[in-house]
Order: structure tokens, then C-alpha cells, then sequence
């Protein structure tokens, strides 16, 4: 691990939150998300992240692409880890 990387006990909890909202579906909504989101008691930066997709439907890869942008941009990436 290099110097200043941490990577949060949160580690892939998002993944796991994409991985659910995907099971037996071909597409989401955001309110589906963020309703996921709040069930699973992420934590507020993920929860963060998460709000910050905007509203619209989502196949994964859409929503993936929105969610690893967000964490790109928090510089979250490494800490958090992006999704797939």
C-alpha cells in the first residue's frame, strides 16, 4: 500500500450495494439507489457519493460509470473502491 492510500473499512460496500440492486434486473432507477442505500446503512461519504447520481434510469454499467465519477472526483477511489 502506498504512503496516504487508505483503504476504509467500507471497502466495497458499494459494489455490494450494485451487485444487489442488480440481481434479477436489467435496469434501476435512482430512487432505488438511494432507498437500497439508506436500507443498508452506508456510511455518510458513500451515502454522499450515492446522492450525487442524478435522477434517471440506470443499467449498470451507467450507473457504475456515475458512481466510480463521483468517487474519481472525491478522489474515493482507493478508500472505497470503485464498482463494476
Amino acid at each position: 500500500m502506498h504512503i496516504g492510500m487508505f483503504q476504509a473499512e467500507e471497502f466495497g460496500d458499494l459494489q455490494r450495494l450494485v451487485d444487489g440492486l442488480f440481481t434479477g434486473r436489467e435496469t434501476i432507477d435512482r430512487l432505488d439507489l438511494i432507498v437500497q442505500a439508506e436500507i443498508l446503512d452506508l456510511a455518510p461519504d458513500l451515502l454522499e457519493i450515492v446522492n450525487l447520481v442524478p435522477p434517471g434510469t440506470y443499467n449498470r454499467t451507467r450507473l457504475c460509470d456515475q458512481i466510480n465519477s463521483a468517487l474519481a472526483a472525491h478522489g474515493w477511489g482507493a478508500t472505497y473502491g470503485t464498482v463494476e
